[in-house]
């Protein structure tokens, strides 16, 4: 099938239409897909002016895009490959916040994810509850957020203590890591669903991905808003 808004490329069919009903372009999953699967979404996607994104790759999905877009970024420890479409002016800060260096394969995606979307973004790693000085000292950067990304495992406490000293969002994702009565994440995940904090959502286990996602089009809702404000400011 092929029109306006999809196209038919093997065992995929392309969503084209997805940024313009959605505000991104379509991700792709990498399990599954073969090398040459990928490329071919990419090559339509910068064909008709789109970023691409890629998550969870393997190293050969990720060198038969390098070999196609040599200036495509490969993130071995996200598991992730993006590919920049025309400029757009960055704005809506996000802090990508992990509780320990365990979780940074997580809270890298995350990262990515957020550099895809051309938010401005600031990774804060291995501030866990086990040292709470840790934390106090990105307090003030925290804040200037629009939106946060906090990621853990072990108990999952982090995004509670976090949100508890900032006035935006907060996407929790709890991570697989941890001992046996983490039980893969499922632990954290608890926590983080009765979190007392009333400004902490939360996403599936490991899905640091999805929370980027969210915390990018909060962002860039949030700092359209600001800088329609500051511009209604100065007309005055």
């Amino acid at each position: 099938m092929t029109d306006e808004t999809s196209l038919s490329a093997g065992d995929v069919c392309i969503d084209l239409d997805r940024a313009e009903r959605c505000g991104f372009p379509e991700v792709v999953f990498g399990p599954g897909k073969a090398p040459e699967t990928i490329v071919r979404v990419f090559h339509e996607q910068q064909e008709r002016g789109q970023a691409s994104l890629a998550t969870r790759v393997d190293a050969a999905q990720a060198d038969a895009v390098l070999n196609r877009f040599p200036a495509a970024v490969y993130n071995s420890k996200a598991r992730t490959i993006r590919l920049a479409g025309p400029d757009e002016r960055r704005g809506g800060r996000v802090c990508v916040v992990s509780a320990g260096t365990s979780d940074l394969p997580v809270a890298e995606e995350a990262v990515e994810t957020l550099l895809w979307m051309n938010r401005d973004v600031e990774l804060i790693a291995d501030v866990g509850v086990a040292g709470p000085q840790r934390l106090l000292a990105h307090v003030s950067d925290l804040r200037k957020a629009e939106a946060l990304v906090v990621v853990a495992g072990m108990e999952g406490a982090l995004p509670s203590v976090v949100a508890g000293h900032v006035d935006c969002p907060v996407f929790a994702v709890p991570t697989s890591v941890g001992y046996g009565a983490n039980l893969g994440g499922i632990a954290a995940l608890l926590s983080m669903l009765n979190s007392c904090a009333a400004n902490v959502a939360v996403v599936n286990i490991d899905a640091g991905f999805k929370a980027a996602y969210l915390a990018g089009m909060v962002a860039r809702r949030r700092g359209s808003a600001h800088s329609s404000a500051g511009a209604d400011q100065l007309s005055e």
